[in-house]
C-alpha cells in the first residue's frame, strides 16, 4: 500500500543515512520501525479490571450496621476471648 507520510528533512536525512549505511532501504527502516512500536503497545499491560465477586445475598445484618462493634463480637465470639 502506498501512502504519504509527512516528517521533518532532518530525519528524513537521518534515516535514509542508516538505510544506506545497512545496505537496506528506506521502507523496510520505516516498516521496522512501526512493526516495533506495535508490538511493544500490543504488550503493555491492560487496564486492571477487578473481578466481580459480588453473591446475592441481604447485605450486611442491621444490627451489625447500628453496633459495629457486635460484628466484631459475632466474629470472635468462639475464641474465648
Amino acid at each position: 500500500m502506498k501512502t504519504t507520510v509527512e516528517i521533518s528533512d532532518t530525519l528524513f536525512q537521518e534515516a535514509r543515512a542508516l538505510a544506506a549505511r545497512e545496505g537496506t532501504t528506506f521502507r523496510v527502516l520505516v516498516e521496522t520501525g512501526l512493526r516495533a512500536v506495535l508490538a511493544s503497545r500490543a504488550s503493555e499491560p491492560a487496564e486492571f479490571r477487578l473481578r466481580d465477586a459480588s453473591f446475592g445475598g441481604q447485605g450486611m445484618a442491621t444490627d451489625f450496621a447500628r453496633d459495629p462493634g457486635a460484628m466484631l463480637d459475632t466474629a470472635y465470639e468462639d475464641r474465648g476471648a
